[in-house]
């Protein structure tokens, strides 16, 4: 079943084109990864996806619903949770406030609100640290947290903006089975990365952006293999003899 359904999704800055008539699906319960050099839009199509940015053609469906036009607590609410490349903690709140923050939205009862938070902080191995200061986590932990606090608005979709970089190769190890337990919670996930080995080791379709336009679209093996992206990432070596 078709969760998320995107058809000819543009969006100009000026006489720039970030994302360029852009269709793909995600099905309910999938993995898939959004890949692209740097500037191929993939950030610019979380942004329409999540509402920051309204579009300027096209449209984006959520199940049945056209949410093209929605406002991000809109859309939030309805199911389409997302993490930012940069962290920004409250760091005057605990860590289990920070996550509290967004469980209020859906948890009006603060006692539920805190048992949610709670439940989902062990989920993402952060409950040892629910009393501490945002300020003593490392970049690791906060980028669990950034996971936390989009699992308590209990999206259906979660996107899923680099939550590896800057990350150890230790430390990536130990995050890629969070990707997959909260698939298995029953929330699909959408998720860029710029580590092929990590992406393509918890992916299991992968679509490929190059200057704002979907060039490819499949299995990671089908995806290394394919010459056009190979061309995008490594350039085309005759045209530079």
């Amino acid at each position: 079943m078709t969760l998320l359904r995107i058809e000819d999704l543009t969006k100009s800055f000026g006489g720039v084109t970030a994302v360029d008539g852009v269709s793909f699906e995600v099905g309910e319960g999938e993995i898939v990864g959004l890949i692209g050099p740097n500037g191929a839009g993939k950030t610019t199509v979380f942004n329409l996806i999540s509402g920051l940015f309204p579009p300027s053609n096209g449209h984006i469906h959520l199940g049945d619903e056209d949410i093209t036009s929605l406002k991000p607590h809109r859309r939030s609410l309805l199911g389409v949770g997302r993490t930012f490349q940069v962290v920004r903690t409250f760091t005057d709140m605990t860590v289990l406030e920070n996550v509290m923050v967004p469980a209020s939205v859906r948890d009006r009862d603060p006692r539920e609100a805190r048992k949610a938070s709670l439940e989902i902080l062990e989920r993402v191995s952060l409950r040892d640290r629910a009393f501490s200061s945002t300020r003593n986590l490392t970049l690791s932990q906060r980028k669990r947290l950034e996971v936390a606090r989009a699992l308590a608005t209990k999206p259906k979709v979660l996107l899923l903006d680099e939550v590896l970089a800057g990350l150890n190769p230790a430390e990536v190890r130990d995050a890629l089975p969070l990707v997959r337990q909260v698939r298995e919670s029953g929330v699909t996930v959408l998720i860029i990365e710029h580590l092929m080995a990590a992406l393509m080791s918890v992916s299991e379709r992968v679509l490929v952006l190059d200057q704002g336009r979907l060039i490819a679209s499949g299995t990671p093996d089908e995806v290394a293999n394919d010459p056009g992206v190979i061309n995008a990432y490594l350039g085309d070596e005759d045209a530079s003899a």
